[in-house]
């Protein structure tokens, strides 16, 4: 009795508790997820979680729902499949807390769907806009086999490269191409675009590169460098690569290159030479000073800088497209980091000469006010220049970057040039009046040789202190720059009456010397002190000193036929002393998606320039302001826009201060004027940029208008015969700028061929004063452009071109303006043929219209192409046949106004030629790159 008892018992339990792990269930609806219709019919299957084996089967229902009882606890994948859907799986489980699922609605979607949905969502963007950066993927370009940097530049949206390898990004001159974020050999980018491969490159990051203080800190001090950085890809850090090209050609043009690179993970060894008179490579090296040989004055934070030119050197030892060019030069490069990155060196040896030979003629057209009988003066002028000028130039730098330890950071730039310049130019020119009689003639002949020693460094400290945002910084540099120079200055003019008769003439006949050295020594301080999550203020104080002087002197040939008499009028000693104080504050105010700055600095200037021939003291005190703000917002990943204000003074030059008579060009006079006042400039500017994954649409424009209170400009006084004399003003009027560029690029994926749009505009308003009658000159210039390309495997092109529209209009008078119609055109086209075989051809159109004051139309068709064979499986050998200007049109030629001046430039340049060359690419990389 007691064993039934038992067993009943036994069962019940059993039974009981077999008919609990039953009591679960699922359910859900099934729809299609672009119709919303229920999905009939589609199957429902519960597999056991932990070996897919099968627990239940059912189908949905005829309104899409469908239920799935008597399931145990456990865990579960629920499968929904029907035919033409991608399957639908998901885990679950169920236990005594959680008895019933229900999945609600569940969408299925159409296989061809989903598939085109994973190559879009699988597809790495092809552009990224992070912050101010824009992030081009290389791996979303097409790259042909032994390309170049150059090659992939020209297929992102925005950018451009001309002839001569100068990049144009967002309508700005790119300065700078980095490679992993470090110098390549400094300053010139062709030594980077021309020779890194584009298989190499991960990633294209184009930013306005800021100042170290700026990156450090976050807050915007005005410095802005358009910039290139290229990133590599890992496994193309180690190994090596380069190239050799030699060629020959007609008319005695010749050109060659070498250049090789070793990489081995951080480690970088690269070393270059060219030579040649095409002006194709290895022109583009900047000295790199901060404040030059051409002689200019600059004043930044409140520091003049003497340049320390002369009067004879109007050449700035550099290539720009008139004359026919010869170059020699070569370098080397060192990069590498130690102890886990906190030891870095950047060093770059350069050594290089240039000569530039040519001609060139200018017309001009001076417009004068009424005389005192009503009647408009016009003067017209046509000059001719020769020109041979060389120069030689070794420059060493090197950066070091210490990691001084997980808070500090410790900057060195050292820096040294040495340069030897010589020139000599001819000049010949005459004037006549409106009725086409002779007002002047004038020749003069011009010769200097100059040399230049450079040398600069830079010390910049950064710090993180315990408390988070809070940092300190500081910058010192000394600056040495010395200049010698010696020449001489021949020159005759003659002067004619209203019945052309000779009236008078002038001759000179002098020896010049230059002598002047400066040395400028300069710190800052920078303190960061968080005031919230979001907000900082960033305090500054700086402190400069500048000792320079600058002795020039003019001799006289005496009876005895030696330059021994001094020139007084035309010489001078001056020492300058200076001292200057800048602080200032900014607040910093950081958001999820929204940066703003806004602050002031301000530096009270003393200068004190003591002639020393006349022994007189020159004092000036100056009071600067320099407000600044600037608003970032990042609406997205791909989509960001900036606006940004900067208020600072310009300084008068030490040039337009001093009075000192320079008779270089006896026709053109400038005096000085001790009782100039700074001006102030205010310029606003607004960038925005957008690009969408799904339609490859890329958009961006940026603008700026800028005006300046109490303006610097000149006064001209032009006598009857023909003699001008400057002299610099402040002037109670408010000239105004303004640019704009904005471009909008997709691709239609149907013909897989991009289309882009640009649209620029630029205008001024200035004054001057023209023999005491106040001129306004109007410039404004309009262009747009639209441009196609396709890159394939076997052939790319690429056509772009557009109007331009060009409006100078000057107040003297109203009905004489400069306004006409141009046009410009590019195009450029590759095909790989069977055979191994390239052709390849580019060439650019432009078209200027006559006006008002030039009566002929311009015009000129530039056609370059090459033919090429190509050996081996890399294709990494070919002999090339070129063309240089075909149509043989290449003539210099250009067009400006200034104030009540227009002026036609035309110059000599390079032209038709044919050349045979070998080039050799070399490529062994691979491997992974050191930690």
């Amino acid at each position: 009795m007691k064993l039934a008892a038992l067993t009943l018992l036994l069962f019940l339990s059993v039974t009981l508790s077999f008919s609990q792990d039953n009591s679960y269930l699922i359910k859900g609806k099934v729809v299609d997820t672009a119709a919303s219709y229920t999905m009939v019919n589609s199957t429902v299957t519960i597999l056991n979680q932990k070996d897919s084996t099968l627990v239940k089967f059912s189908r949905v229902a005829q309104d899409g729902t469908f239920q799935v009882k008597n399931l145990r606890s456990g865990k579960f994948i629920l499968l929904i499949t029907y035919p033409g859907y991608a399957d639908y799986a998901e885990q679950f489980s169920l236990d005594s807390l959680k008895r019933e699922k229900d999945f609600n609605s569940i969408n299925l979607v159409l296989k061809s769907t989903l598939l085109e949905n994973v190559i879009i969502q699988g597809k790495v963007a092809a552009i990224k806009i992070k912050g101010d950066t824009t992030e081009f993927n290389a791996g979303s370009y097409n790259i042909q086999p032994n390309s170049k940097v150059e090659d992939l530049l020209k297929q992102l949206p925005g950018m451009q490269i001309d002839k001569d390898g100068n990049i144009t990004a967002q309508g700005k001159a790119v300065k700078k191409v980095l490679v992993d974020g470090e110098e390549f050999f400094g300053d010139d980018p062709t030594l980077v675009t021309k020779n890194i491969r584009a298989d190499m490159v991960d990633k294209v990051q184009l930013y306005d590169k800021k100042s170290d203080e700026a990156a450090f800190t976050g807050v915007d001090d005005g410095v802005e460098n358009k910039t290139i950085n290229i990133k590599l890809k890992e496994d193309k850090k180690n190994g090596y690569f380069g190239k050799v090209d030699l060629g020959a050609g007609t008319d005695k043009f010749y050109q060659g290159q070498a250049m090789i690179n070793i990489f081995k993970g951080k480690q970088r060894i690269s070393g270059y030479g060219i030579f040649g008179n095409t002006g194709q490579t290895g022109l583009g090296w900047e000295d790199g000073d901060k404040y030059g040989s051409s002689g200019g004055t600059q004043f930044e934070d409140g520091v003049y800088y003497i340049g320390g030119g002369d009067d004879l050197g109007g050449w700035n030892g550099r290539y720009d497209g008139r004359g026919i060019p010869s170059t020699k030069t070569g370098g080397l490069h060192f990069e590498d980091k130690w102890n886990k990155d906190k030891f870095g060196l950047n060093t770059n040896y350069k050594i290089g000469s240039l000569g530039v030979k040519g001609s060139s003629s200018n017309l001009t057209q001076n417009i004068l006010p009424q005389d005192a009988n009503g009647v408009l003066r016009t003067i017209n002028s046509a000059s001719a220049q020769q020109f041979d000028n060389s120069t030689f130039r070794q420059k060493l730098d090197a950066t070091l970057n210490f990691q001084l330890d997980s808070t500090s950071t410790l900057k060195l730039i050292i820096d040294g040039t040495q340069k030897e310049t010589k020139t000599r130019e001819d000049f010949a020119s005459f004037s006549s009046r409106a009725d086409s009689s002779l007002i002047n003639t004038g020749d003069r002949q011009v010769t200097n040789d100059a040399d230049q020693n450079l040398f600069n460094i830079n010390a910049f400290y950064t710090k993180k202190l315990k408390k988070k945002g809070r940092t300190l910084s500081a910058t010192l540099t000394q600056s040495l720059n010395q200049n010698k120079s010696n020449g001489f200055l021949n020159s005759k003019n003659e002067f004619f009456n209203e019945a052309e008769q000779l009236d008078s003439m002038r001759n000179i006949d002098q020896s010049k010397t230059n002598n002047s050295l400066s040395s400028i020594l300069s710190s800052r301080i920078t303190y960061t002190e968080p005031i919230s999550k979001a907000t900082s203020v960033v305090f500054n104080y700086g402190l400069n000193l500048n000792n320079s002087t600058s002795d020039k002197k003019s001799f006289n040939k005496s009876g005895t036929g030696l330059y021994d008499q001094l020139d007084t009028l035309f010489s001078n000693n001056f020492k300058l002393n200076q001292l200057t104080n800048q602080g200032g504050a900014t607040v910093n105010i950081k958001k999820e998606k929204a940066t703003i700055n806004f602050g002031t600095n301000v530096s009270a200037v003393q200068f004190r320039q003591l002639d020393l021939y006349r022994n007189r003291k020159f004092d000036r005190n100056f009071i600067n302001w320099n407000p600044n703000a600037s608003y970032r917002y990042r609406f997205s990943q791909q989509k960001s826009l900036s606006i940004n204000y900067y208020g600072y003074n310009t300084q008068p030059s030490i040039s337009q201060i001093q009075p000192i008579r320079e008779n270089t060009d006896p026709l053109n006079i400038t005096i000085g004027n001790p009782d100039l006042n700074p001006s102030f400039n205010n310029r606003v500017s607004m960038g925005y940029n957008s690009y969408k994954i799904l339609t490859d649409q890329y958009i961006y424009f940026y603008g700026s208008y800028s005006f300046i209170n109490n303006a610097i400009t000149n006064t001209t006084f032009t006598d009857a015969a023909g003699n001008n004399t400057y002299q610099a003003i402040n002037l109670n009027e408010t000239p105004t700028n303004f640019y704009f560029n904005g471009s909008t690029s997709r691709k239609i994926k149907a013909i897989e061929l991009s289309v882009g749009l640009d649209v620029s505009a630029n205008g001024s308003k200035n004054f001057s004063m023209i023999n005491g009658v106040l001129a306004t000159t109007r410039s404004n210039n309009y262009s747009t452009g639209l441009s196609i390309s396709q890159n394939k495997d076997k052939y790319d092109f690429r056509i772009s071109g557009g109007p331009s529209y060009n409006d100078s209009r000057s107040s003297l008078p109203s009905s004489r303006n400069n306004q006409g119609w141009g046009a410009t055109g590019n195009a450029s086209f590759n095909v790989k043929l069977p055979g191994k075989v390239q052709i390849s051809s580019d060439g650019q159109y432009k078209f200027t219209a006559k006006t008002q004051t030039f009566n002929q139309d311009f015009e000129r068709i530039i056609i370059n192409a090459f033919i090429a064979k190509k050996f081996f499986k890399a294709e990494n050998l070919q002999i090339r046949i070129a063309v240089n200007d075909l149509l043989n049109q290449n003539v210099g030629f250009d067009r400006s106004s200034s104030n009540n001046m227009f002026i036609e430039n035309r110059y000599t340049t390079i032209q038709r030629y044919f050349m045979g060359s070998i080039i050799w690419d070399f490529n062994k990389m691979g491997g992974t790159a050191k930690k």
